[in-house]
């Protein structure tokens, strides 16, 4: 009895120590609440994906609008204490290929043309010091990333000229293989990154733009994290072990993925969330898919494009059909992912404006404190909510921006 009673406090010794570990115990809902709005108060919440520039360009979507009809607006980034916002600049992968930069452009620009419209609540963030600064000031910080490297055309020059306009990470592919590496959702091209993608990983790391590797598949993944530096992010992926989706990480990469100092921020999207929400859609699939090839052609017909916006539309005719699982599912994947990978890891992706399905009582960003509070009851202290918020995001890019500096120092010394 005394050895078990000495194993027993050595267990309990052991528990404090590891990362990955389960939160305490949890809490009423009131005490909940105090504590997510004393934690809603100071922290930063990052999320680090949200596609609504398409809106922005395509739709003239105002971000002030109060009776917006998306899941992003600055009303709402208000209301759910939302600190900043990546918007994903992101161009269909059968996109004219030569038009692919300027589509790229066109959508920056719309970013820009928001901040300078609303100046007095955004700002347009480059660092891990804009973010910190712009929420000192009371303002909302916008940062931009580049959603599938099909969209440099080849020439990782062009990655400099994005990086200079502020864009700081890019996701290597997008749902088809490109000339970087493969994707998680077509097949095998290059048996994980080109040579190319080796050299745009080097060039990242060399401007500080952070790796993401959303969208790749595994052996893409496994060699960006051979070749990075810095460590990758993981913009908007869930958990494959709660959600078989090839788009989401195997818990063996969500290991790797924290022992080399990367983030994985949880994407929002019921389809990669829930397993029997998913399993009822791939039933429907063919019909969904069906009407929107009709829409686009006779939209073609017309001479017009139709919008991603107009595709959701479409796609979310079915969702009274459909399972649709409650927030709470997003809370279990963050419980997922802190166990398996440590709670210095785990961030925020929703996908907000990109997905044509979200979980019940998270329709849009004002929802954000919901969650909180569901975390709160969870167990997770105020530090480790700071962390899943925003925090980790914050460390990553600064490590990223430390990588850049030696890198660029390493280049100056050698060619002295």
């Amino acid at each position: 009895m005394t050895n078990l009673r000495r194993d027993l406090r050595f267990c309990a010794f052991l528990a404090l120590l590891l990362p990955g570990l389960a939160p305490a115990a949890e809490r009423t809902p009131a005490e909940a609440e105090r504590i997510a709005q004393r934690v809603l108060e100071h922290a930063i919440v990052i999320d680090t994906h949200a596609d609504t520039p398409q809106m922005m360009l395509d739709q003239s979507y105002d971000l002030a609008d109060p009776a917006s009809p998306y899941m992003i607006s600055i009303p709402k980034m208000r209301k759910g204490h939302l600190g900043a916002e990546f918007m994903s600049i992101w161009v269909e992968v059968d996109w004219p290929p030569q038009d692919l930069i300027r589509r790229a452009l066109d959508l920056i620009d719309a970013v820009n043309v928001q901040v300078a419209q609303h100046a007095s609540q955004l700002e347009l963030a480059k660092t891990a010091a804009d973010i910190e600064r712009i929420h000192l000031q009371r303002k909302i910080a916008l940062l931009m990333g580049l959603e599938g490297g099909h969209i440099i055309e080849g020439d990782l020059r062009v990655l400099d000229i994005f990086y200079q306009l502020g864009v700081r990470y890019m996701t290597l592919t997008h749902t088809k293989d490109n000339q970087l590496g493969d994707s998680s959702t077509s097949q095998p091209h290059w048996n994980g990154l080109s040579q190319l993608g080796r050299q745009a990983v080097e060039h990242m790391n060399r401007l500080g733009m952070m790796v993401d590797i959303s969208h790749v598949s595994d052996q893409t993944f496994y060699d960006a994290l051979s070749a990075s530096q810095a460590p990758v992010l993981a913009s908007h992926s869930s958990c494959r072990a709660l959600c078989n989706a090839p788009r989401n990480l195997s818990d063996e990469m969500i290991r790797a993925l924290a022992r080399k100092g990367g983030v994985m921020d949880i994407n929002f999207y019921s389809g990669f969330l829930d397993q029997a929400y998913a399993d009822a859609r791939r039933k429907v699939l063919p019909q969904m898919d069906a009407e929107v090839k009709a829409a686009r052609e006779a939209a073609a017909q017309q001479g017009k494009h139709l919008s991603y916006a107009e595709e959701v539309k479409i796609y979310q005719k079915y969702e009274p059909s459909l399972p649709v699982p409650e927030y709470t599912r997003i809370a279990d994947h963050i419980d997922h992912a802190v166990k398996v990978g440590g709670v210095d890891h785990v961030g925020l992706g929703s996908d907000f404006d990109g997905v044509d399905s979200i979980p019940r009582g998270m329709e849009d960003c004002s929802k954000l404190p919901a969650l909180v509070k569901e975390l709160a009851r969870r167990g997770y202290s105020e530090q480790d909510l700071e962390k899943i918020l925003g925090g980790n995001v914050l460390r990553l890019m600064r490590e990223a921006e430390a990588t850049a500096r030696r890198l660029q120092a390493r280049e100056r010394t050698a060619a002295r």
